[in-house]
């Protein structure tokens, strides 16, 4: 049972109904293309929340280890890439289903189109052999009735009593006229009626039947279609489910690694100072005569410091190349948290030498090419950058032995000597700077170093246990030599009797 041979007089029916299918697909098409935007925006929303409360503070705040803090950036990492899924959700509904259909849509328009253009034309054809049906039957019965009416009048003649013959004739021969016009609207009209049941035999019969089994064809694959994208509409997503699922799982994840007690170590580690809680404070008797504390109010002898330890002459400095540590003031600072910041600093000067070290070594390797084959280049031209790069590393040595003669002295390391290499020396000789042997060691290295001469006496307080790293033990009434003044930390750090060096507590010391 088909829709031509069922259907064949419910044109309107069937013309609305293939336009509902059409119009539903169009329906459906829309929603999917909206449901890819939603999927759009709130992708481009989870990106802006990750971004605005991704860390981006100071370094130390990013290099911070406590596993609480970490495990949020990683929760936002995960959910970054969350967003990534539903954006590659948004353009599989995109690409998969609207773009598909919106190209079948456009040929099954036309082809509905074209189909019921061969319908009207049908019709059409049917209607003008219809109405010329209509003509040849409306000519026949006028000539007919021309016929008749010469008939009468031809009778009417012949019972006159008064006409003549060839009034007779006449009428007669009019009379046979109009009968021979008679008779051919008369086969004319058959021969049209013959014609038109032909038609429209062949337009209800054939026609129709085909042109409503194609229109029968066109819905159902617009229906499969739509089924189709039914399914493909689900499928899209419950692709990505697995790498959603795997970034909820990793967010699982990272709250379950953290640990309250990693962090309390982290955080203790990090900001610990060594120091010791002060004593309790001693009952001051003032009933009994008080002793004047002379001691407390003598004036500090003055730091012996050695100035000058090298001659600054012509600074070699690079102009564009920043210091690759900041002049931060660490003197405040415990002696842990100073040691451990000298040694960051350290390690930095370290990596930038480094890099400096084998730009150099690249730049005279380039020009040893350049001095076996011209054709390649010009040696000359790599001088500058050759000259700019050995006094980099000059200068980059003078602030690498100066931050470890600091780190010494907090008790942290011991110099390490970088000789120059005699292509180091070669090519300074060669720069347009001529620096002196006095010069390739200075760089900046300007400061003023506290010798080992101790700048005082004190005496011992309280007992104190030196076990932590960078202070020394004492007894009550020991004496010690002072050999740097506490720098507002509340430490100062003397040397015993036995050589050893140390910190204190500053309230624990009476200056004599």
């Amino acid at each position: 049972m088909d829709w031509g041979s069922a259907l064949w007089d419910q044109h309107d029916a069937i013309e609305r109904h293939t336009q509902s299918g059409l119009d539903l697909l169009e329906r459906y098409m829309k929603f999917v293309k909206e449901r890819a935007e939603i999927e759009q925006n709130y992708s481009k929303q989870l990106r802006n929340l990750c971004k605005k409360y991704t860390r981006r503070g100071s370094k130390e705040d990013q290099d911070t280890k406590l596993v609480s803090q970490q495990g949020f950036q990683d929760v936002l990492c995960q959910l970054n890439d969350y967003a990534g899924q539903r954006e590659q959700l948004s353009d599989s509904l995109t690409v998969g289903i609207c773009v598909e259909l919106s190209r079948s849509l456009t040929e099954l328009r036309q082809e509905r189109k074209n189909h019921l253009a061969e319908i009207k034309k049908a019709q059409q054809n049917l209607e003008s052999s219809f109405k010329q049906l209509e003509s040849s039957k409306r000519r026949f019965e006028k000539e007919w009735k021309e016929a008749e009416k010469a008939n009468q009048q031809t009778e009417k003649v012949e019972q006159d009593a008064s006409a003549t013959k060839a009034d007779v004739d006449k009428a007669k021969q009019h009379a046979n006229v109009r009968i021979h016009f008679a008779d051919e609207c008369k086969n004319e009209y058959a021969s049209q009626l013959q014609k038109y049941n032909k038609e429209q035999n062949n337009y209800y019969y054939a026609d129709i039947p085909f042109v409503y089994k194609k229109l029968q064809d066109l819905e159902e694959r617009c229906v499969p279609m739509l089924a189709d994208g039914y399914v493909q509409f689900s499928d899209s997503e419950k692709k990505i489910l697995p790498n959603i699922n795997k970034c909820l799982d990793s967010i699982i994840s990272s709250g379950r690694r953290i640990d309250e007690k990693q962090d309390t170590l982290a955080l203790i580690e990090q900001y610990k100072s060594g120091a010791v809680p002060p004593a309790d404070v001693e009952f001051e008797d003032f009933s009994q005569a008080v002793k004047p504390a002379a001691a407390e109010n003598t004036a500090h002898l003055p730091k012996v410091r050695i100035k000058q330890l090298f001659l600054k002459k012509n600074k070699v400095t690079s102009p564009d190349k920043p210091m690759p540590c900041s002049q931060e003031d660490l003197s405040r600072l415990p002696p842990d948290q100073r040691r451990r910041r000298l040694q960051e600093k350290v390690e930095e000067v370290q990596k930038e030498l480094q890099k400096e070290l084998e730009q150099s070594e690249a730049l005279m390797k380039m020009k040893g090419v350049y001095e076996q084959n011209s054709q390649l280049g010009d040696p000359a031209s790599l001088q500058p950058q050759i000259t700019q790069t050995a006094h980099n590393i000059a200068r980059l040595r003078g602030e690498l032995k100066k931050q470890q003669v600091q780190l010494t002295e907090a008790g942290g390391g011991t110099i390490k000597y970088y000789p120059s290499s005699s292509e180091y020396i070669s090519v300074l000789s060669e720069s347009s700077v001529s620096p002196t042997d006095e010069e390739l060691y200075e760089c900046d290295f300007d400061e003023d170093f506290d010798s080992d001469m101790p700048i005082a006496q004190c005496r011992a307080l309280y007992d104190f246990d030196g076990s932590s790293e960078g202070s020394v033990s004492m007894s009550v009434g020991e004496q010690l030599s002072v050999m740097d003044q506490d720098q507002g930390d509340g430490w100062v750090r003397v040397q015993k009797s036995t050589g050893d060096v140390g910190y204190v507590p500053a309230s624990y010391i009476q200056i004599i």
